[in-house]
């Protein structure tokens, strides 16, 4: 059912707050100084970080990125259904997508609470210092992501959102996207490429 009474805006480009853009290029530049520091010492390092690359759960990684995927595009599908004026699909959509964080973030506590039993921390080695400091500096991000994502869609059930006025949906939307694009890029520089 929907809730707007009045037609969609005209979509803006970048979708959502300029002030999120500004933030997002700001921490892609944090990101990408950390990706280009582990390039940079993996090529110096090519064996350590090959042997212990082996140690991680490439099958919990892989879950996790399929889980991000999909919670990205129940993100989109929320944002298609607010500019419809359809804001209880908007939540809902953005609970799915809030479900999918939770779990991206149960599987990165299991890999982590393996890694900590068997003593390893950041000071074990070069390869482990990079892995557990950006995959936790992502984890973070993946936290505040969902604490966004819940509150666009606590307001949207609230009916706070319709289809001309959506620019919280469309903020939110973009930091999600951001945090699922530094994870397509960590997820194979990490646990893949060799």
């Amino acid at each position: 059912m929907s809730t707007a009474v009045c037609a969609p805006a005209e979509p803006r480009y970048p979708p959502g707050d300029l002030a999120i853009w500004i933030f997002i290029l700001a921490e892609l530049s944090v990101f990408a100084v950390f990706f280009a520091a582990y390039a940079f010492t993996r090529m110096n390092h090519v064996a350590l970080f090959n042997e212990y690359q082996l140690t991680l759960d490439r099958g919990a990684a892989l879950i996790n990125t399929l889980a991000l995927i999909t919670s990205s595009y129940c993100v989109v599908r929320a944002v298609a259904a607010i500019r419809g004026g359809e804001s209880r699909r908007c939540a809902g959509w953005l609970g799915l997508a809030i479900a999918l964080g939770g779990l991206f973030l149960l599987i990165k506590g299991y890999e982590y609470a393996h890694h900590f039993g068997q003593g390893i921390t950041l000071s074990t080695n070069t390869f482990y210092m990079f892995y557990l400091s950006l995959t936790f500096f992502h984890f973070m991000h993946v936290i505040l992501g969902l604490v966004i994502l819940a509150a666009v869609a606590f307001k949207a059930r609230q009916g706070g959102y319709d289809a001309r006025d959506h620019t919280g949906v469309e903020t939110g939307a973009s930091y999600w996207h951001m945090v699922d694009l530094v994870w397509l890029i960590l997820f194979p520089l990490v646990y893949v490429m060799r």
